[in-house]
């Protein structure tokens, strides 16, 4: 593995990384809003990492390195199934015959403990990325001397 393999690694998973922080933030922005009668329920949506092609500047430096192409992981959101959470709160203009509002089916707590997890990979990505990145400068300091 080359150095513009390992620091495409890096900044896909970043990347993946802050996808999966954005989508539990709105998960988390939409967890409150009331679902008017009639409308189709807000869903959570999911990232799922699945290995493909590297972004950017270093997937063209690996395609005219080596020929090779450089891997890395790309993230794709879907919306998972949740059923809506229905509060009773008959003064609210939302509410249905019974008194019922519906809210979307996220728990705050999961989105919170996935938006941690999100950060942390996303600074393990950063610290590998500036590890790789010392190493070559160290690398060209000893081949310059």
């Amino acid at each position: 593995m080359n150095l513009w393999q390992t620091l495409a690694i890096s900044q896909s998973g970043m990347n993946v990384e802050q996808l999966r922080a954005e989508t539990a933030a709105r998960n988390l922005a939409n967890s409150h809003v009331a679902q008017a009668p009639g409308s189709p329920p807000v869903k959570p949506l999911r990232v799922l990492a699945k290995p493909g092609p590297a972004p950017g500047f270093a997937a063209m430096v690996g395609h005219a390195d080596g020929g090779r192409p450089v891997t890395g992981v790309s993230g794709v959101v879907y919306e998972a199934e949740a059923t809506p959470r229905r509060v009773l709160d008959p003064g609210h203009p939302y509410a249905d015959a019974k008194g019922y509002v519906s809210y979307p089916g996220i728990n705050g707590l999961d989105e919170m403990f996935s938006l941690t997890l999100a950060v942390r990979a996303y600074e393990a990505n950063v610290t590998a990325f500036n590890a790789a990145r010392s190493m070559a400068l160290k690398a060209l300091d000893i081949g310059g001397r």
